[in-house]
């Protein structure tokens, strides 16, 4: 089955979640992260689907909600979850029920955790870091391929574990002082939202558990190359935009 005969049947189910991934899946990846924006025509059908009475529309990424927002420029009722999970628009965090995002002991170590994150990022030239809610993010795109990896390699063994949850992306490591994941987070949304059917389409290794928490009835779409748990695949953004384009046309009419 294709792409396009899986979005066939997703388009009359009764209630759907259509959960996406933002960079490399909606947006072209780009060097400066700040520069990343929605291709015209993703953003066009998110807004379309988003607009159907019975289809939620989240954008679920690894970036803080805050920035999420800026770069996707989306707003309700498109919902917003950041840092893999951890952070949820006022809107669906009181749909799930969910209060204040850190105790003050994980606030402490938060503080530690960003201290010690910089010291290593200000020593690196090239290396970024990205302040979270939950934590911080050691960005690397651009740099000498083997002098990232031994940066993320020195942060994962000076950071990660007791207490400090860490996650591996396309040239970054993200470090959290709350464990969470996409598939935790595709797995609460469903529940809250009684979803009949879930669309889930992610780019990074990040995103396979939110893959491997789908069902028969479910449809994952990985973008790019990789080994993946998603049935389908797309080559690129824009192939991506061509299915999103296809859902909404049959959900929401022409």
């Amino acid at each position: 089955m294709s792409p396009d005969a899986a979005v066939e049947q997703l388009a009359g189910v009764a209630r759907l979640l259509v959960a996406l991934d933002f960079d490399g899946v909606l947006a072209p990846l780009v060097d400066d992260p700040s520069a990343s924006r929605p291709l015209p025509a993703s953003a066009d059908a998110v807004r379309r689907l988003a607009a159907h009475d019975a289809t939620t529309v989240v954008m679920l990424s690894g970036r803080g909600r805050d920035d999420l927002a800026t770069v996707s420029g989306f707003v309700p009722p498109v919902g917003l979850v950041g840092s893999h999970g951890a952070e949820y628009d006022d809107g669906l965090a009181a749909l799930l029920g969910r209060g204040g995002l850190l105790t003050p002991a994980q606030e402490r170590r938060r503080t530690a955790l960003l201290d010690g994150l910089r010291t290593l990022v200000d020593g690196t030239p090239g290396a970024r870091l990205e302040t979270k809610p939950a934590g911080g993010a050691v960005h690397v795109r651009g740099m000498d391929p083997a002098a990232g990896a031994a940066l993320l390699e020195r942060v994962d063994a000076e950071w990660a574990g007791d207490g400090v949850d860490a996650v591996a992306g396309k040239d970054v490591l993200d470090l959290a002082v709350v464990e969470t994941t996409k598939g935790s987070a595709v797995e609460a949304l469903r529940s809250a939202l009684h979803a009949d059917a879930v669309l889930f389409a992610g780019d990074d290794v990040t995103d396979e558990t939110a893959f491997r928490v789908l069902g028969d009835g479910d449809v994952g779409i990985k973008v790019g190359d990789g080994d993946t748990a998603a049935r389908f695949r797309v080559a690129d953004p824009q192939e991506m935009a061509g299915v999103l384009e296809r859902l909404a046309a049959l959900r929401c009419g022409s």
